[in-house]
């Protein structure tokens, strides 16, 4: 299952050529195509390299590349741009000039760079001078760049070779700059068995700092990982994935090809990582470190105020399909919709008033006679206090509620998430459902930008089989066919519901479709 449209966006790749076919282009061009977008080319050096080493880099001219890069200009409109190698300071200023012409044209799109400074063999491939240039004249333009810690090391002009040191030689770079940074860790073991990529987002007091760690997977074929984990990003980019998601999914694209990737009879040397196919495994997904766990203090963002409510293994509920699961904001539509034998409801109240307790000990009492997975939105004090069947919080709220305190009251948790990133950082506190959403644009809040449709939700649904999933965000008794043929055991509507001529019968057809 690729998950991908028909149609083929077109990405650039400005990069060398692996003489050998693991790294540069090839690899580019190879992910490019396995992921369902166009790869188009322009050559920045011709390597003479095999899997043993780079016996010799063939820069091009100047002209030669720009020359390259008007011809796609012209007729080849990209949708994100890779940069990977350049090898000179001359290269670095012509690529930049270009990036800033195509801005003041319009044409600004996603760009993602891949700092090549050192092959897999330990070659070195830049001139010393360029780090300089690409810290003034590149990241400026940039949206995303992917050094591993030997090239992070090289652009901050320091070390990056422990948690503490990447944190700091990571937030040297981004100082000043908007590009997020994803330092890719298979150079080095924070934690024995384990890499950990860094992921840094945001600036100023919105900066996030994410370290997404996986098994270290043991295999000899590991030619051209940088280049197709970055070339992959830029692939997912252009298909409308947010940044957060593009890096994850690309993470485990990458951990997929050197897991599965069957090139050891390919030279000698370091074989070339594989190209497989759209990870879906989640044990290919990295794990989303949260700061409030104790493994955080080996990664240098343990956070002892978010540690104090920390929790994960939530209480399940009663099976993995939740049915039909309206989400209302009066006491009176959870009797009614109780009375027409709807099993899992929510109450959310965003506008409380003077008897807000009053009506969630209503809505409790409700559900203990009908024996109801009732879950309270956002206002988890009274949940615990009432003694309610479960809360359901958003991300923002994770960082707020005390967990600990849910979990000790036996509460069930549901958590609400939104693409790839978020749906592997929620899992981490193991919740007794996610919901995923929005699936459609909705008329109860602005999700724009968080639209997953059901493709993208089939893709996340099969990561988790057996676990209990809600579907949420603008489903209605149409789209429901194509939300439950995704694979989610459950799906949440309110105006299906709530707006519905008859809701009676809205209730039995939206059920006949789930069931």
């Amino acid at each position: 299952m690729s998950g991908i449209e028909q149609i083929r966006p077109i990405v650039w790749t400005i990069a060398g050529s692996d003489s050998g076919g693991g790294a540069g282009i090839q690899a580019d061009l190879l992910t490019m195509h396995d992921l369902g977008v166009h790869g188009c080319s322009a050559i920045t050096a011709n390597t003479a390299q095999n899997t043993l080493g780079v016996p010799a880099i063939n820069v091009v001219a100047d002209g030669v590349l720009q020359s390259q890069l008007d011809a796609l200009s012209a007729d080849l409109k990209p949708s994100a741009i890779k940069i990977g190698l350049l090898a000179n300071v001359a290269q670095v200023r012509l690529v930049a000039n270009f990036l800033r012409e195509l801005e003041s044209r319009g044409e600004a799109v996603p760009v993602v760079y891949d700092p090549v400074a050192v092959a897999t063999s330990g070659a070195q491939l830049t001139e010393d001078s360029t780090g300089a240039a690409v810290m003034n004249e590149l990241l400026p333009l940039c949206d995303l760049i992917t050094p591993n810690s030997i090239e992070l090391a090289w652009l901050a002009g320091g070390v990056a070779d422990c948690a503490e040191s990447i944190l700091a030689a990571a937030r040297k770079i981004r100082d000043g700059y908007k590009s997020a940074l994803l330092v890719t860790g298979g150079h080095g073991e924070i934690e024995p068995g384990t890499t950990a990529d860094l992921l840094c987002t945001g600036s100023g007091e919105r900066i996030r700092e994410h370290w997404l760690i996986g098994k270290k997977i043991e295999t000899r074929d590991t030619h051209g990982t940088g280049c197709t984990l970055s070339s992959a990003i830029a692939a997912l980019l252009a298909l409308g994935y947010p940044l957060k998601d593009a890096c994850v999914v690309a993470n485990a694209y990458v951990r997929r090809g050197l897991r599965l990737g069957n090139t050891g009879h390919i030279g000698t040397g370091a074989g070339p990582v594989g190209h497989c196919g759209w990870p879906t495994e989640l044990r290919d997904y990295p794990e989303v470190l949260i700061a409030g766990s104790e493994r955080a203090r080996s990664y240098g963002i343990f956070d002892i105020s978010a540690a104090a409510s920390f929790a994960a293994e939530f209480a399940q509920p009663d099976t993995t399909r939740l049915g039909l699961y309206p989400v209302v904001d009066t006491v009176e539509w959870i009797e009614k919709l109780a009375e027409e034998g709807v099993r899992t409801l929510q109450l959310r109240i965003k506008h409380a008033r003077d008897d807000l307790r009053e009506q969630i000990e209503r809505a409790v009492a409700i559900g203990r006679r009908y024996d109801l997975r009732l879950f309270i939105n956002d206002h988890w004090q009274l949940a615990i206090e009432c003694g309610a069947y479960g809360v359901h919080l958003g991300q923002e709220d994770l960082h707020t509620a005390d967990l600990k305190a849910i979990q000790a009251a036996g509460l069930k948790l549901g958590i609400s998430t939104h693409g790839f990133f978020e749906l592997l950082y929620a899992w981490q506190y193991r919740p007794s459902y996610l919901a995923i959403g929005a699936i459609y644009a909705t008329t109860t809040k602005d999700m724009s930008g968080q639209l997953q449709g059901p493709q993208k939700l089939a893709l996340m649904a099969a990561l988790l089989p057996d676990y209990p999933l809600v579907a949420i965000g603008g489903i209605n008794l149409q789209r429901a066919p194509d939300v439950t043929a995704s694979g989610v055991g459950s799906i949440a509507v309110v105006t299906a519901i709530t707006d519905a001529p008859d809701y009676r019968q809205a209730v039995a057809q939206l059920r006949a479709v789930i069931e």
